[in-house]
């Protein structure tokens, strides 16, 4: 569950509705459906909104439009709770996040620390001298492990001081990045002894 600090929006979406307009609701597609939705829960004003998956069925229009929308709620100051399994488009909207698994409070933090606490981020390098390079960064006190495709992954330094030593050494890099750890990443590792069903892998 997503917690984000949200207000209320004033807008008009006639451009989108107005196509809709007289239809039974059980004649809308998913997507219009949703929207419907969402504006019957905004019709009373309320200090509090929970929305249920609000992006399934929008196509990109509709997903730029849901996520815009709790963005300004949330400049308005009121709040909203959004329970959703799509890690990547909450990593774009939450502000707090809440986890749940099992029928057990996994976590209850901004989503910046819940990401910096399950994850690392590091520098990715990928060297046709990797044991040369590997060396010159463990004397300079930085931590290097191997990937099973050769490349290094690298903690404790950035990319600059990296290809710096790189350089000083002679060594030859064809690749240096910083991999940024994602919500995904973190909410996989922090949950992995609490899902209730597994998928098989090789399958």
């Amino acid at each position: 569950m997503i917690v984000r600090q949200c207000g209320w929006i004033r807008c008009s979406c006639s451009a989108s509705v107005t196509p809709s307009a007289g239809k039974r609701a059980k004649s809308l597609s998913l997507g219009m459906a949703q929207r419907a939705g969402i504006a019957a829960a905004l019709l009373g004003d309320p200090e509090i909104l929970l929305l249920d998956e609000p992006v399934n069925g929008l196509d990109p229009e509709g997903i730029r439009w849901i996520r815009g929308l709790m963005r300004q709620l949330a400049a308005e100051g009121r709040t909203v709770l959004v329970s959703s399994h799509l890690m990547s488009e909450m990593s774009q909207t939450a502000d707090h996040l809440v986890v749940i698994g099992q029928g057990r409070l996994l976590a209850d933090s901004p989503v910046d620390d819940f990401v910096a606490a399950n994850t690392r981020s590091y520098v990715l390098v990928r060297t046709p001298q990797p044991d040369q390079l590997s060396a010159a960064l463990r004397t300079a006190g930085i931590e290097v492990t191997t990937l099973p495709d050769g490349a290094l992954s690298v903690t404790g330094g950035t990319t600059v001081r990296v290809g710096e030593l790189a350089a000083s050494h002679g060594l030859t890099v064809h690749e240096i990045s910083s991999q940024a750890a994602s919500l995904e990443e973190a909410f996989m590792r922090l949950t992995a002894d609490a899902v209730d069903h597994r998928a098989k892998t090789g399958v």
